[in-house]
């Protein structure tokens, strides 16, 4: 049985074309034309990914991806947001979206865009677990955890993580962060900006004089181990 997506879109012109674009793509999907109806059926259908419209009527995007993040779910979010909504765009990403597509957009785009990040989701990786001092990310089976106890780390923001952890000591461009980590060979920088910010108010200490991922100054980011011997 293919993953379920919950596709949440007022405009039923789109929703249909998503969803057949989907279904092409061996998955399951179930629509929603609003917020009150796309958080009944995230309880009732427990989907594997949601595309979320930022622009609905009743609740907005944004309150349905704040209150999934609030309720401790870290199914993964694709934001659909328009071209100039920039500052949308962030505040979405902010709340613990992990990827978007601007309108108009290509149902095919938006289909890979699905497909990637799923597979992401259920990667595994049979190495050893990658350990900073109070600091555990277990990559075959995604948790990370700080003190021992479990982070709640979206797709991208683990990701994020157990790359920069694979590869202490090393500067990384945002345009690096974006091709290895997305898998974009292009897209807006604030991205990476937006995930490194609340990655830091997850595992550091201050996250105003982050520890762990620092800025290195007209080239991007750099994780130094709390434990030298990491």
């Amino acid at each position: 049985m293919g993953q379920l997506v919950l596709v949440v879109d007022d405009d039923p012109t789109v929703s249909d074309v998503v969803r057949r674009y989907l279904e092409h793509a061996g998955l399951n999907v179930t629509l929603a034309a609003d917020g009150d109806v796309a958080l009944a059926a995230y309880e009732r259908e427990h989907p594997d990914l949601v595309v979320l419209d930022l622009m609905l009527p009743g609740i907005d995007g944004l309150e349905v991806c704040r209150r999934l993040r609030d309720r401790g779910g870290n199914v993964p979010i694709v934001m659909l947001t328009a071209l100039g909504d920039e500052e949308d765009r962030v505040l979405g990403l902010r709340l613990g979206a992990d990827d978007y597509v601007t309108k108009p957009f290509s149902p095919r785009e938006l289909a890979l865009r699905v497909q990637s990040v799923l597979r992401r989701t259920a990667r595994t990786d049979s190495g050893p677990a990658l350990v900073d001092g109070d600091l555990t990310v277990d990559t075959a089976r995604r948790v990370a955890t700080l003190r021992g106890a479990d982070l709640p780390l979206t797709v991208r923001e683990f990701d994020l993580l157990a790359f920069f952890m694979r590869q202490p000591g090393r500067a990384f461009r945002r345009v690096e962060l974006l091709e290895a980590v997305w898998g974009w060979t292009f897209g807006d920088h604030s991205t990476v900006t937006v995930h490194v910010r609340r990655l830091r108010e997850k595992i550091e200490a201050d996250p105003a004089t982050p520890r762990r991922i620092v800025t290195v100054w007209g080239v991007g980011y750099r994780y130094d181990p709390a434990d030298p011997h990491a």
